[in-house]
């Protein structure tokens, strides 16, 4: 039985680890396991965090859960529709993003052709988690009257073990789910003119609220071709990415096997993989408060964020 797996807040804010099941009801894990009996050693069950920090292990305890969910009477919040859900991972130690990472996305941003594929290798920043990240339905915030926030669809790849000198050849071994992540950028402060570096990575990249995640990781198992998705961004009604994740430039595999080379991936790192063309910056447009910016990605599920003022 398909599940996916999710945080959620319930009373005081407080997370905990969830499974939605049959995409309509969500589980609490934790709750599941002592009706199951199950002890997990060194897992903290009501953190998905921590349990992608043993995900070898948890794995197949989750597909029991699922496949016993109307048995778990005991362990059920409640229907998908009244849970409030949060960010799935809080936080992930690691967000690597991948820049251009799709040709017709790199020409619209009036780069060149991206260089031969033998000759390169993917090129990626970092943002940082817990001031960045937030979950479905939270707002994302103008970080200040100036600012030109722009949006930027992506699919999120979730870490599932140590990886350490994969090659791509092995390295969708090492992952265990996909999310949906906004990979949100202020193009004012992306680009510096202060300075003879070109881009500044951490100013246009790491404010407040600009990687919106979620709604839930999908397991990778659930999931026939990474590379065969439908990605899609709306702003308000108005359609702004439509595109394929076969479109991708480097691929999931390619990308994990170069920052493995770098360093060690974390179980709950997440990868974002790149955004189609589309984007705001191209058409002069930016977003603004009163806007929503709705994603979709097939297989994963969809984020929607409120703009607000966040200054």
């Amino acid at each position: 039985m398909e599940f996916r797996l999710l945080s959620y807040r319930a009373d005081q804010e407080k997370t905990h680890a969830g499974l939605l099941v049959e995409d309509k009801t969500v589980m609490d894990i934790e709750l599941a396991l002592e009706a199951r009996r199950v002890a997990m050693a060194g897992c903290h069950p009501s953190s998905v965090l921590s349990v992608l920090e043993n995900w070898e292990n948890v794995l197949p305890v989750l597909r029991d859960l699922a496949g016993n969910s109307e048995k778990l009477s005991s362990a059920v919040v409640g229907p998908l529709s009244t849970v409030r859900l949060a960010a799935p991972i809080l936080y992930p130690a690691n967000i690597y993003c991948a820049a251009a990472n799709y040709v017709d996305h790199s020409k619209e941003m009036g780069d060149n052709s991206l260089p031969d594929k033998s000759q390169a290798r993917p090129y990626f920043f970092t943002k940082l988690a817990r001031q960045t990240v937030i979950g479905p339905d939270e707002s994302i915030q103008i970080p200040y009257p100036a600012a030109k926030v722009d949006w930027e669809a992506e699919i999120g790849v979730v870490i599932g073990r140590h990886c350490r000198n994969v090659p791509a050849a092995q390295a969708m071994q090492y992952v265990a789910g996909f999310t949906v992540l906004n990979d949100l950028s202020d193009r004012a402060r992306n680009f510096r003119k202060d300075w003879p570096f070109k881009f500044d990575w951490l100013g246009g990249k790491s404010f407040n609220t600009s990687a919106p995640m979620g709604p839930w990781i999908t397991p990778a198992e659930f999931i026939d071709d990474p590379h065969d998705l439908s990605i899609r961004l709306w702003v308000n009604d108005e359609l702004m990415q439509n595109a394929s994740s076969r479109q991708m430039y480097f691929t999931i595999p390619e990308q994990i096997e170069y920052l493995s080379e770098l360093m060690t991936l974390l179980p709950g790192d997440v990868i974002s993989t790149g955004t189609p063309m589309g984007v705001g910056h191209a058409r002069g447009r930016y977003l603004s408060p009163g806007d929503t910016v709705t994603i979709t990605v097939e297989g994963l599920g969809t984020i929607k964020n409120p703009v607000t003022v966040g200054f």
